[in-house]
């Protein structure tokens, strides 16, 4: 069986952004640790943050058998090394850089001619990659890295555009045909959707036509956290899929979940661990907003205070380009107050030693899926503030389906922070003590910690997540 395994050949080509780049790697090592040569696609300097997440985890399993194909990022415009979309952001190129993404089919096309794997899996940002691997006769495999329930929710939400039957933008109205009575309003829809702006709807559709063209989806998810829309996926929208998640819990060793997603040496985790280790059980918050969003000053200011008046211990991650502004949010005076009480990161963190240590109470989180599903695999209850992409889909996963986290009050999707739109002091306050004071607390506690276990179970051999796996190489070796 491993011999006929080994001659299985899968190929990941993931989108240019860390919370994309992260899973794929954690899947690239599931695949490997099966006995399925491995190879993920990736440009010089993204390179990089692969080798260095892999550098203490050699001994691991599934990390030593990787391998990589380096392609050159066209310019396109760009300045030399941005070869992020989270750089070309902060550079107004975000067009820029999609485009240069796009002219790497031809790369693409010149790889699979001359290796032939079994199978592509590639980024839903890459729907020219279905095209592609179709001249070769590769089958392609989408990644989105979403849940089940905002992919439902997205694809319902387009067919029968709700938001249509409603007066004003902060009325509600129910996403039609779903498992569950989910309500939302205009603001927490994309303004590219309410628009249906050309271009943005042409790409959608070219998202849409690539998946619908493919050989199914592979899904960071398990069954017992939402078996629900993993149904109504394949059974009402009838697309293929494997749910193979939650694809951190690879991560066995503690180097390699210290060194996850970061750059950063094994050691630097020692800092904010050793403080943890001085604080009582379930007592402090963790927030952090991932690797995309950034608060302007109001905002942040407004979290400081928060903070302060709920004389409650924290760990807050800010970016570096949200230190640099310090000065302008920080309340005068605030370290010092909170010396010993609260411990700012800047920069990165390793998130995964944070929220499985016995200290952490609450996720203050911007409900990206890669952060829900650590908290969750953590058995961490949620605060949650989504701002953009598919977040405020994710928070009517935690808030209402699963009903582990509190909504802090987000009202507007947006990528960009705006300076009138922003969540106040009391607010902040009141979430929190919600999250972790009180008997519904503790139920909600309860809840996360069931699913944890659950979780654990999904990825163990004969698990769901396990076995969905298996299916899907035996499917891939039968093709």
């Amino acid at each position: 069986m491993a011999e006929i395994t080994q001659q299985l050949h899968v190929v990941f080509f993931p989108f240019m952004a860390h919370g994309h780049m992260i899973p794929i790697l954690d899947i690239a090592r599931l695949f490997t640790a099966r006995g399925v040569k491995t190879t993920i696609i990736t440009t010089p300097v993204n390179l990089k943050t692969f080798t260095n997440a892999l550098e203490h985890s050699e001994k691991a399993e599934g990390a030593s058998t990787i391998h990589f194909e380096v392609f050159e990022l066209p310019s396109n415009g760009l300045p030399d090394g941005c070869e992020t979309i989270n750089q070309a952001m902060k550079l107004d190129k975000t067009y820029n850089f999609f485009m240069a993404v796009r002219m790497l089919n031809e790369q693409l096309e010149q790889f699979l001619e001359k290796t032939r794997p079994t199978c592509l899996v590639a980024d839903m940002f890459l729907p020219w990659a279905t095209e592609s691997a179709a001249k070769f006769n590769v089958p392609r495999l989408v990644f989105h890295g979403f849940s089940y329930f905002s992919l439902c929710a997205e694809e319902i939400v387009r067919l029968y555009k709700p938001y249509k039957n409603v007066f004003s933008d902060e009325d509600t109205f129910i996403i039609p045909s779903l498992p569950h009575e989910i309500k939302m309003t205009r603001l927490q829809i994309s303004e590219f959707v309410m628009r249906e702006a050309t271009g943005f709807q042409d790409a959608l559709n070219a998202f849409r036509e690539s998946e619908l063209n493919s050989y199914g989806v592979i899904v960071n998810s398990f069954y017992d956290l939402e078996g629900d829309y993993a149904d109504f996926f394949s059974k009402e929208l009838r697309r293929k899929a494997w749910h193979i998640g939650p694809v951190s819990l690879c991560n066995r060793n503690i180097e390699d979940r210290a060194q996850r997603g970061g750059l950063q040496a094994f050691q630097d985790k020692h800092e904010c661990l050793t403080w943890l280790n001085s604080k009582q059980e379930k007592s402090v918050i963790y927030i952090c907003f991932g690797s995309l969003a950034e608060l302007n000053a109001s905002q942040l200011h407004e979290i400081a205070t928060g903070l302060e008046a709920l004389e409650q211990d924290f760990i807050w991650v800010v970016k570096n380009e949200e230190e640099k502004k310090s000065q302008e949010w920080l309340p005068p005076g605030f370290e010092q107050r909170m010396g010993g009480k609260g411990l700012i990161v800047r920069g990165w963190a390793p998130q995964l030693l944070i929220l499985e240590h016995k200290a952490i109470g609450v996720f203050v989180t911007h409900c990206g899926w890669n952060s829900i599903l650590e908290s969750i695999s953590a058995g961490v209850p949620m605060v949650t503030w989504p701002s953009g992409a598919e977040q405020f889909y994710n928070e009517q996963l935690v808030t209402v389906v699963l009903n582990v986290g509190v909504p802090i009050g987000a009202k507007k999707w947006s990528n960009v922070p705006n300076a009138d739109d922003f969540v106040k002091r009391d607010a902040i306050e009141k979430a929190l003590r919600e999250v972790m004071e009180g008997d519904e607390a503790q139920e909600r506690r309860n809840r996360v910690k069931i699913l944890k276990e659950k979780a654990l179970k999904a990825v163990e051999k004969d698990g769901s997540s396990y076995s969905s796996l298996s299916a899907l190489i035996n499917e891939l070796r039968n093709h």
